[in-house]
């Protein structure tokens, strides 16, 4: 059932449909009933699964693996798109698992759709047409989001979350388990609940990627000089920049804080039901 070996070590099945157009890295693997399209790039010693659909304009890059049944490189949905051809740029040690969806990109933002390197999407993550995604990032199952999104490197994203449209997530945040993001998250901060509220400075995530006790308790107090204060936003931001900030990483912090155009997800106020 095996078309065995090609060149450069390729192994395609022999029930496996491959568009002549289609590029092939070294090494590459593809499983039977996938399907490559023309304009797909497949980096070096990658695994495609059984039952895949990859639609070009999309490049892959090296090692990464797609589990059965992903949809990788379609068109968008959008009622805007009309079928150009935008393009999917997917990085390196990437883990896209059963039933992923991924689009491609539209005319009417930026074209494309990024993914970077050393990502696990988990099985029914959907990262919408547009949207950029960093580096390190682990999305539990059925994880979405929306299209012209951003979100930074090494996010957690936690079982069901919903991220719609034009949202932005900062580096090393986490959005707990069927969250509804409806506003823009700082880096670092933990968010949870249907409308998603902001709960504190993500300490699990950082002391597990290895953030010294210096730099964590750093950030704890300028979260709580930003959200629990009460001061105005600019007041905190100006107390805050006097601070030393020898990581750097207060500076991050601060910058996503100013980068918000849909406004910051908040700590739930005293008293405030969930869902208000």
């Amino acid at each position: 059932s095996s078309r065995g070996e090609g060149p450069f070590g390729v192994n395609i099945d022999a029930r496996a449909i491959v568009d002549p157009g289609a590029r092939l890295g070294e090494r590459v693997s593809i499983g039977p009933w996938t399907i490559v399209g023309p304009a797909v790039e497949i980096g070096d010693d990658c695994v495609i699964d059984a039952h895949v659909i990859l639609r070009g304009p999309t490049q892959i890059g090296a090692r990464t693996r797609i589990y059965p049944f992903a949809s990788v490189g379609e068109g968008t949905p959008a009622l805007a798109y009309d079928g150009e051809p935008t393009t999917l740029v997917i990085g390196s040690d990437n883990t896209i698992r059963e039933g992923v969806t991924l689009h491609r990109g539209t005319v009417q933002d930026r074209g494309e759709t990024r993914i970077g390197d050393h990502n696990l999407l988990m099985p029914y993550v959907h990262v919408g047409h547009d949207s950029v995604i960093g580096d390190h990032c682990i999305f539990a199952n059925n994880a979405s989001v929306s299209g012209h999104c951003v979100v930074g490197d090494y996010v957690g994203m936690g079982g069901y979350a919903g991220v719609p449209q034009y949202r932005s997530i900062g580096a090393h945040a986490f959005v707990g388990g069927m969250s509804l993001v409806l506003k823009d998250v700082p880096a670092f901060v933990s968010v949870a609940g249907h409308p998603a509220r902001a709960v504190g400075i993500n300490v699990e995530g950082l002391k597990r990627r290895k953030f010294d006790a210096k730099t964590i308790a750093l950030l704890r107090r300028a979260w709580a000089t930003v959200f629990r204060s009460g001061q105005r936003l600019e007041s905190a931001l100006s107390l805050l920049e006097r601070e030393d900030d020898p990581s750097g990483q207060l500076a991050v912090f601060l910058a996503s804080l100013r980068d918000a155009p849909n406004g910051l997800v908040r700590p739930r106020g005293k008293g405030e039901e969930e869902g208000a």
